[in-house]
């Protein structure tokens, strides 16, 4: 056996034995005193509320008895004996009902009582009248004096969740003389039992001569039959307690519990339970503490002995391995600093060599990433700019031609258009020449509208006329051109115009020219599809506002999606609009400082959405 085994060995019976053998002889008697201490805390506690309960009916009773003997019962009127009756009502808040009763325990008139709790009184049921009247017999009050008063047996009251009491008040002198009946309900002494249980004794219940529980601490339980294993220590039934006060313990599960009989004759008992372990709970978490500390002793003194032999064997180890991982490349490898002596120093001075070479080794890579990223940045924005750059040269170029061609073709077209105008007037309806000529002069207007969108594409940027434009008007105003079109062509036409828009910075005109080509592009879309649905949505978004454009058409492919907004571009069935519709719309945009954006899938339909700044 080592030394160090040996000493632990020593230490454990020399003192954690002995020390553990006094600690848990301590606690055993600790434990018998809590015991005791409890069972007279709760037999206080008992004796305590049973006085308190009973004050509490018996000031009830008093206030209706005093009352009771300031009015002249046998020559009051109607009208001043149910006053007199809601004098008595509101004696307590405790009462539910009064009703005046003969010699014989008649009712004399209706009852004093509210359908409905009010002012603190609870409701009363017409329903238990029978029951109030039977549950107290005032015929034992007949040879008493004015005032005397008599409580009957507990019984539910209203819908059974409460317990309530008849208490009876002789009216005046003699036999044959009326009597007040009132009833208490014990939903007020609950707020007795509750201060009482405040102090962490346990549960408070007052029951009956049945074993019922009228109030408790516990609303939840009020109107139960306690446990058979509490009513086999408590009492036979109808049986009076041999002491006023007496304590017991109950099994399954463990309770000490504590009864005490309500003094002034009355026949109700107080229940005080208490969960043992509750109760017990700091002796069996002391025991427990200790029987850790122990435990704990044992092993550190095992701990302290393995320290000993081994502990410089360890620093050594872990300075080579950390020697050995920093030529490795692992720098993130630290050697436990532990002690003040020259190993110590040793390890520190390798982490702050570990320390730099890794920080330099951050800096580095950091460095690196940065470079990467904003090769990445530049890379792309001179693509951007490129690609940019190379649309504008092409809208250039075509602005340029369709500028010249536009202005040499509109001459001629205004001589045809208005020589054939001139020949129309001249034919009547019946002129077989007349459709001839109505047909030269459609022609002629088209080509007068090609060449009008040729020079509109052509015109520079500062002949637009910005200013606030409601995006919604705009919109509604290019539907009510093209609806009707629309509902022709069997679209179902769906907006959702956002409410409360700000209004947006462009020219009102060319905003309605690009609102009308994309939906002359969406209804294209559409012609072959079998579901045929157009959606315009607008609305804020990133503190601009935009327009949705979506069909449910043949969608863009991706191999085409980059010359969507090319000049003379198209992928239309039929050929017609030069193919300006989308390169005219992507100008107006862009001159409005908005951009147009496409999302679309082959198949799958297609929205171009349009963002303009606010104004």
């Amino acid at each position: 056996m080592r030394l160090y085994q040996q000493l632990v060995l020593f230490m454990l019976a020399a003192t954690v034995l002995p020390l553990a053998a006094v600690g848990f002889l301590l606690l055993s008697r600790a434990e018998a005193e809590l015991a005791n201490r409890i069972d007279a805390e709760q037999r206080a506690q008992a004796t305590a509320t049973a006085e308190a309960v009973s004050a509490s009916l018996m000031e009830v009773v008093d206030a209706l008895a005093r009352s009771a003997e300031l009015i002249d019962w046998e020559s009051v009127s109607d009208a001043e004996t149910v006053g007199g009756l809601r004098l008595l009502y509101g004696q307590s808040p405790a009462v539910s009902a009064v009703l005046k009763l003969d010699a014989d325990g008649r009712p004399l008139g209706a009852p004093v009582f509210r359908a409905q709790a009010l002012d603190g009184h609870p409701a009363f049921h017409t329903a238990g009248l029978e029951r109030w009247v039977r549950s107290v017999p005032v015929q034992t009050l007949r040879g008493g004096g004015k005032g005397q008063a008599a409580l009957g047996s507990a019984y539910a009251h209203g819908d059974g969740q409460r317990a309530a009491v008849a208490v009876a008040v002789k009216l005046a002198e003699g036999e044959g003389a009326p009597y007040a009946l009132a009833e208490v309900v014990f939903t007020p002494l609950e707020a007795v039992l509750l201060r009482r249980a405040a102090n962490g004794l346990g549960r408070i219940d007052l029951v009956d001569e049945e074993r019922r529980i009228l109030a408790s601490s516990e609303p939840e339980r009020r109107m139960q039959v306690l446990g058979p294993e509490l009513t086999a220590h408590l009492l036979t039934p109808n049986g009076p307690l041999q002491d006023a006060v007496r304590s017991f313990r109950v099994e399954a599960p463990a309770r000490r519990v504590s009864v005490a009989r309500v003094p002034q004759g009355l026949r109700f008992d107080v229940v005080v339970e208490v969960d043992e372990a509750t109760a017990l709970a700091p002796v069996t978490a002391m025991r427990r503490t200790v029987l850790a500390s122990i435990g704990a002793t044992f092993m550190v003194l095992l701990g302290l002995g393995a320290l000993f032999t081994r502990r410089l064997n360890r620093r050594l180890a872990d300075v080579v391995q950390g020697a050995e991982a920093y030529g490795r490349g692992e720098l993130d490898r630290r050697v436990k600093v532990e002690g003040q002596d020259e190993l110590s120093e040793l390890a520190t001075t390798f982490n702050r060599m570990g320390s730099e070479l890794e920080a330099a080794r951050t800096r580095l890579m950091r460095w690196n990433d940065d470079l990467r990223t904003r090769v990445d940045e530049a890379t792309f924005e001179l693509k951007t700019a490129q690609a940019q750059l190379l649309e504008a040269q092409k809208l250039a170029a075509v602005g340029q031609l369709g500028a010249g061609v536009a202005h040499e073709i509109n001459n001629p077209l205004a001589g045809i258009l208005g020589n054939v105008q001139l020949l129309m007037l001249d034919r009547g309806a019946a002129d077989p020449d007349l459709g001839t000529l109505q047909k030269i002069e459609q022609s002629a207007k088209r080509c007068k509208e090609i060449t009008q969108n040729l020079l509109r594409f052509s015109q520079q940027r500062e002949r637009a006329e910005l200013r606030p434009v409601d995006l919604n008007a705009v919109v509604r105003d290019a539907l009510s051109l093209t609806e009707h079109q629309t509902r022709g062509e069997g679209i179902t036409l769906v907006t959702e115009l956002g409410q409360g828009l700000g209004r947006v910075r462009a020219d009102p005109g060319h905003l309605s020219q690009v609102v009308l080509a994309l939906l002359s592009n969406a209804r294209t879309a559409m012609l072959k599809t079998p579901i045929k649905r157009l959606t315009l949505r607008t609305g804020e978004r990133n503190g601009r506002g935009f327009l949705e454009v979506e069909d449910t058409g043949k969608g863009i492919s991706p191999d085409i999606r980059p010359r969507i907004f090319e000049p003379f571009f198209t992928t239309k069935d039929v050929w017609s609009n030069v193919g300006l519709g989308l390169s005219v719309a992507w100008r107006v945009v862009t001159e409005a400082s908005g951009t147009l954006e496409v999302r679309s899938e082959a198949g799958q339909g297609a929205c171009f959405i349009v963002t303009l700044p606010k104004a």
